[in-house]
């Protein structure tokens, strides 16, 4: 793309974004919220922008990437709050009366999840945590579905076994009078 298209390019975004940012606050009601979406969705479009049509009316492409990234923040927020009131239902069926031994298995857990290798990591989180597919998280990640698969089979498995380790019996402790 020249110089000259790229400035073009800019300005038209740039003429957009008072538009952009009054539909961002009128989905979210938050000023912050909403410039932050507007920044996503210009970053996403100059990172799409190639496989754009460039015939194509540039506002309503715009306005859809705003409002698809809208309804996938909420679906992800909406994913979030159910992972956690599982863990808190987990945490409450673990230690009836809620105590301090729920807190700490979350954070062994999470630390635990922590050693495993980046690529595990970022597909267990991806599948586990934020609910994609195995179809977007390759895309995310921009590998096939079955290294997808593959990664996450064996961050699993990793995990089980360190879960196993911890539950390894524990010598009696003697009792001193």
């Amino acid at each position: 793309m020249g110089r000259q298209a790229v400035k073009d390019r800019d300005r038209r975004m740039e003429a957009l974004v008072p538009a952009l940012r009054r539909f961002a606050w009128s989905l979210t009601r938050n000023a912050d919220e909403a410039d932050d979406l507007v920044q996503d969705c210009l970053e996403h479009a100059l990172g799409a922008w190639q496989r754009r049509h460039g015939d194509g009316n540039l506002r309503a492409w715009l306005f859809a990437i705003l409002y698809n990234l809208y309804v996938s923040g909420r679906r992800r927020l909406a994913r979030r709050a159910r992972l956690l009131e599982q863990v808190a239902q987990f945490g409450e069926v673990a230690t009836p009366a809620g105590g301090p031994d729920s807190t700490v298995q979350c954070a062994e857990v999470l630390g635990q999840v922590d050693t495993l290798p980046e690529e595990q990591r970022a597909v267990l989180l991806l599948v586990g945590v934020e609910g994609l597919s195995y179809e977007e998280t390759a895309e995310v990640l921009d590998v096939p579905v079955g290294t997808v698969m593959s990664r996450l089979s064996r961050g699993r498995e990793r995990l089980r076994r360190m879960a196993e380790e911890q539950q390894a019996p524990v010598a009696a402790l003697r009792r001193v009078v």
